[in-house]
C-alpha cells in the first residue's frame, strides 16, 4: 500500500483509529506499523458497513464514488460523507495526541442511506377488489356475443338472455337488473352501459347473494324490505309457466305475492324486524329456492317460499275462518282453527302479542300477514321461528325459562277436554316426565310429592299419610 495515499486520504488517522501518537518517518521505516493499522481500520463498525455498501453497489453496476480515491478536492466534495480535517503545512497528516475516548465527529467512514421504502399491495378498493384480467376477458367476450349487431342496445326481452347466461341470475332478476341499469328509461340497454355496471362496478367477482341483495334494495338502505321483493315476484308470475293459470285472476296474483314474502322474511328474517340483512339472506335458504324456481316448471316442487299448493292451503284457511271476510280476524275465530285445537289460554296469548306483534292496526284483530307467521309456525313446529313463536307463548313471565307451573297452566285446559269428553284424562305428571326424558333440561331434580293435595309441604306429610310419588320438578330447565 502507498504510504504517501496514506497520508493523503487521512483515512488512518490515528486520532480516528486510536493509535498512539507515531511519527511520518516510523510508519515509512516500519510496514508492519501500515498493516497494524490497516488491520484496526478494517475492524471498525463504520468500516464494515462502507465494505458491504461499496460490493452492493458494485454488484449493481452502480459507479463508485469513494472518498479518498482522488486527491481533488471536487471528488471529495461530491461524497456522501463530511470531509476530514485540513492538512497541516507541512503536508503531513494532523497528528494528535491520543484520546481517552471516541471521536466526537465521528467516523468519516460512516455511510449515509435513506430508508428502505416498503411497497404494500393495494387491499382496499370503493367498488371492491377488481375481477382478474382472465375472468375479465371472458366476460367481455360473451358480452360482445349478445350485443353483436345490436349496436343500439338491448330490449328488455331481448335482456333475458344476458341475465341467465352472463350474469348468471334467475331469469325473472331481468327487468331489476334492466331498471338499474337504464337509469334514464329509455327502454335499452347498450354494451357500453352493461360493462359499466357489471365489470367496472365490480359485479362480476362478487358473490350471487351479494349481487341480488346489490340489485334489490334501495341505494340508501343497508337492508332489504318487502316491498323490495315486489318487482321480481310480478315478473315471476307473468313468465313462469306454472303460474299462468292466474294470469286471469289478478287479486290473487297479488296474494300469492305477499305470501310468499312473508314466508321469506318468516323464515329467512330471523331478527324479526321486516329489516333483511345481507348477512341474513347468506345464512338463509333463499338464493338455492330462487334457482330452483328458476328451473323448475312445476312451481309446486319448490317447497320452499314458492309452492302455489302452500299459498292455496295457507289462503283457504284464513278465509275459512275470517267469516265476515273483512280479511280480519278474531279470537273467536282463531280458537276454530284445527276443529278447535288450540285453547282459549294460548290464544289469548297470541293476541297479547307476545311471541309476535301484530301488523294488524285493528285492535283485538289478527291480519292475513300474521295469520301466515301462526300458520307457518303451527303446521311445521321443527323450525328455529316455529320453536321461538311457541316458546314465547309459554313463558308467561318472558324470562327465557319454562318451569313446570307454566307448563301446567296450558295443560290444565286440555285435562279439562278430555274429562268433558269422557275420555281417560292423562296427568300432567305423566306428561312432565316424558318432557325431561327427550330433553333432558338443566336443574331438574325429582321430589316426593303428595298424592292428595300434590304438594310436599312438611305440614301435609305430616296431616297425610296416603302416600308420596316421586315426581320430577323443573325448576330452570329451559325447552327450547
Amino acid at each position: 500500500m502507498d504510504i504517501d495515499c496514506i497520508g493523503e486520504t487521512g483515512l488512518f488517522d490515528p486520532e480516528l483509529l486510536q493509535l498512539n501518537e507515531v511519527s511520518c518517518l516510523a510508519i515509512k521505516s516500519n510496514s508492519y506499523v501500515v498493516e497494524k493499522m490497516f488491520d484496526q481500520w478494517l475492524s471498525l463498525p463504520e468500516t464494515t458497513v462502507l465494505v458491504k455498501s461499496l460490493l452492493n453497489k458494485a454488484k449493481s453496476g452502480v459507479p463508485l464514488n469513494v472518498s479518498g480515491a482522488t486527491s481533488s478536492p471536487k471528488s471529495a466534495s461530491n461524497n456522501s460523507v463530511p470531509p476530514l480535517s485540513p492538512r497541516s503545512s507541512s503536508g503531513s497528516p494532523r497528528i494528535t495526541k491520543h484520546r481517552a475516548g471516541p471521536s466526537v465527529l465521528g467516523s468519516p467512514l460512516k455511510l449515509l442511506s435513506e430508508p428502505v421504502k416498503e411497497l404494500i399491495p393495494q387491499f382496499y378498493f370503493q367498488n371492491g377488489r377488481p375481477p382478474p384480467n382472465e375472468l375479465k376477458e371472458r366476460c367481455l367476450f360473451r358480452i360482445n356475443q349478445f350485443f353483436y349487431g345490436h349496436a343500439n342496445g338491448l330490449s328488455l326481452d331481448e335482456f333475458k338472455p344476458v341475465t341467465k347466461e352472463i350474469c348468471m341470475l334467475p331469469s325473472f332478476f331481468s327487468s331489476t337488473l334492466f331498471k338499474k341499469i337504464d337509469v334514464g328509461n329509455t327502454g335499452v340497454v347498450t354494451r357500453d352501459a352493461f360493462v359499466e355496471f357489471w365489470v367496472h362496478g365490480n359485479m362480476l367477482t362478487k358473490d350471487i347473494a351479494t349481487q341480488i341483495f346489490t340489485l334489490l334494495k334501495q341505494p340508501d338502505l343497508r337492508y332489504l324490505t318487502q316491498e323490495d321483493f315486489k318487482p321480481i315476484l310480478r315478473e315471476l308470475l307473468t313468465t313462469h309457466p306454472g303460474l299462468e293459470f292466474l294470469q286471469s285472476t289478478p287479486e290473487f296474483q297479488e296474494r300469492y305475492a305477499e305470501t310468499v314474502i312473508y314466508r321469506i322474511f318468516y323464515y329467512v328474517n330471523r331478527a324479526g324486524n321486516g329489516r333483511l340483512t345481507l348477512r341474513e339472506l347468506k345464512r338463509g335458504n333463499l338464493i338455492s329456492a330462487m334457482l330452483h324456481a328458476d328451473e323448475e316448471e312445476d312451481i309446486n316442487k319448490v317447497l320452499r317460499f314458492f309452492s302455489y299448493e302452500h299459498f292455496y292451503v295457507i289462503y283457504c284457511k284464513f278465509w275459512e275462518l275470517d267469516t265476515d271476510h273483512d280479511f280480519l280476524i278474531d279470537k273467536e275465530n282463531l280458537i276454530r282453527y284445527g276443529n278447535h285445537a288450540l285453547t282459549y289460554r294460548i290464544v289469548d296469548r297470541i293476541f297479547s302479542q307476545v311471541p309476535r306483534k301484530f301488523t294488524s292496526e285493528v285492535e283485538g284483530k289478527m291480519g292475513y300477514e300474521d295469520f301466515v307467521y301462526f300458520i307457518l309456525s303451527e303446521e311445521d313446529k321443527s323450525s328455529e321461528p316455529s320453536l321461538e313463536y311457541w316458546f314465547k307463548c309459554i313463558d308467561l313471565d318472558g324470562n327465557g325459562v319454562l318451569t313446570r307451573n307454566e307448563l301446567q297452566f296450558f295443560y290444565e285446559e286440555q285435562l279439562h277436554r278430555m274429562e268433558c269428553m269422557a275420555q281417560e284424562p292423562v296427568l300432567f305428571e305423566d306428561i312432565l316426565c316424558q318432557i325431561v326424558d327427550m330433553i333432558k333440561p338443566q336443574g331438574c331434580f325429582a321430589v316426593s310429592v303428595c298424592r292428595s293435595c300434590n304438594t310436599n309441604s312438611d305440614a301435609c306429610r305430616n296431616k297425610n299419610q296416603s302416600g308420596w310419588d316421586f315426581r320430577p320438578y323443573v325448576l330452570y330447565g329451559v325447552i327450547n
